[in-house]
């Protein structure tokens, strides 16, 4: 059974930084696709981004393009989330995802391809 745990999260205003963590057990983490997503009520879950096993290749939603990196150390099975130059827009759950299997980065963009996920954490950005 692989678990996710996400950290991190927290209030910040317009134009500050935070770094979401999320530390994945139970299975050999470097196998994992990794992906970051994000949920405001009423909407549907967002695709912010994610790295590639294999060759650690970042892909990014446009909305976090130049403003957010995505990272991963295998060695301390977590992926993480800079985010930078925050939004009140960005105001969201965020939550850590992993696939059980390697995929074509066209399908990192989908919730639909990521097997596991993490319970999320809160990040409000105030104006």
């Amino acid at each position: 059974q692989v678990q996710l745990v996400e950290s991190g999260g927290g209030l910040v205003q317009a134009g500050g930084s935070l770094r979401l963590s999320c530390a994945v057990s139970g299975r050999t983490f470097s196998t994992h696709d990794m992906g970051w997503f994000r949920q405001t009520p009423g909407k549907e879950r967002e695709f912010v981004a994610a790295i590639s096993w294999l060759y650690v290749t970042p892909y990014y939603a446009d909305s976090a393009k130049g403003r957010f990196t995505i990272s991963r150390d295998n060695a301390k099975n977590t992926v993480y989330l800079q985010m930078n130059t925050l939004k009140p827009e960005d105001t969201a759950v965020y939550y850590c995802a992993a696939t059980r299997s390697q995929y074509h980065s066209s399908k990192l963009y989908y919730d639909s391809t990521y097997d596991y996920w993490g319970q999320g954490t809160q990040v409000t950005v105030s104006s």
